[in-house]
């Protein structure tokens, strides 16, 4: 007995997490690699492969902004060749609209200085500006209109209109783009510029009209989110806050209109789509604060190490520790 109960053999290692927002799009990581290099060229290429998959277009410029405001030098080598190049301006705006979001950092706007808005005000106007010049030089490309979109969150509550035009705009190039709503249904959230009724409202309007295998379907989930996050978890989640939330997803309503969201989203078979690994990270942490560890241990086995999206941390503090977290959880015998 007491040789097997010290003699058990190494523990199996755990799989990897990969937080890389890149996901499983290795030709956008080898691009990136060699744009953080200096080959621009790698960076246009990458994102003009795209085509008319504004979707995935969309999130790979997002991930290269990613790098550029790290080190954009790159980028204005890029600029300083071709000016007018389309793709290198909706680039630069993506950038300016990230470090804005840096500047400003995640924490709530009671542990926010004034220095930090002020520079997320800055660094805002100058992402918007940059994301009309590329609107003039792309006028087909949603890309700049989402960025116009995010570019107003420096000061939501002065700019409904613009808002409302902006997102009209890039809905005429794009009707469901998974980009454009997602920027949409943030703005209308309570803890930026509207109400749970209005994030909702939007959320659902948009999954009803959408057609089946469209990211946009799953929106209402993303809703359920901020939803519980700002009811139950707002700031540094809390044990007491996470049961709320974990309470807050069995409900019988709630559980109901994610899978009717899931179930649209699967309709067309197995999602491909630019932000497919995404909305399985939504699942799998919906199926995991529900209790469903079957359903979540299916989903984990879908995604594989890619971990993302930002909701992870509303309950778990990081979207590593979250989805590591409850990978465990779901694997568990």
């Amino acid at each position: 007995m007491f040789r097997n109960l010290f003699n058990r053999g190494p523990r199996p290692v755990e799989p990897a997490v990969d937080v890389d927002r890149a996901l499983d799009d290795l030709q956008l990581r080898a691009a990136r690699t060699k744009a953080a290099g200096g080959d621009w060229r790698a960076a246009r290429d990458v994102i003009e492969a795209a085509g008319a998959d504004w979707e995935r277009r969309g999130r790979r410029v997002s991930v290269l902004s990613d790098t550029a405001a790290d080190d954009g030098t790159w980028l204005y080598d890029w600029l300083t060749a071709t000016p007018d190049d389309p793709t290198a301006n909706v680039l630069l705006a993506a950038t300016l609209a990230e470090q804005a979001g840096r500047a400003r950092g995640s924490a709530p706007a009671s542990h926010t200085t004034q220095e930090q808005f002020q520079d997320f005000a800055e660094l805002s106007a100058h992402a918007a500006a940059a994301a009309r010049r590329a609107i003039s030089l792309a006028p087909h490309d949603p890309t700049p209109w989402v960025g116009v979109l995010w570019a107003m969150f420096a000061d939501g509550h002065s700019r409904q209109a613009e808002f409302h035009q902006a997102f009209t705009e890039a809905l005429r190039r794009d009707p469901y783009n998974f980009g454009t709503h997602l920027a949409a249904v943030s703005f209308l959230c309570e803890k930026w510029y509207g109400s749970h009724q209005e994030m909702f409202g939007l959320a659902r309007q948009a999954a009803a009209a959408a057609p089946p295998g469209t990211a946009v379907t799953m929106l209402p989930l993303f809703a359920h989110f901020e939803y519980a996050m700002r009811e139950f978890n707002w700031g540094t989640p809390t044990p007491e806050g996470v049961l709320a939330c974990r309470r807050y997803f069995q409900r019988p309503e709630v559980r109901q209109e994610y899978d009717a969201c899931a179930a649209k989203w699967r309709g067309a078979g197995r999602p491909t789509h630019g932000d497919a690994m995404v909305c399985r990270n939504w699942l799998a942490l919906a199926y995991a604060l529900a209790d469903r560890r079957a359903e979540a241990k299916a989903m984990f086995d879908e995604i594989g190490p890619y971990a993302t999206s930002p909701v992870w941390s509303y309950f778990f503090g990081s979207i590593e520790h979250g989805f590591q977290h409850n990978r465990r959880w779901a694997n568990a015998r």
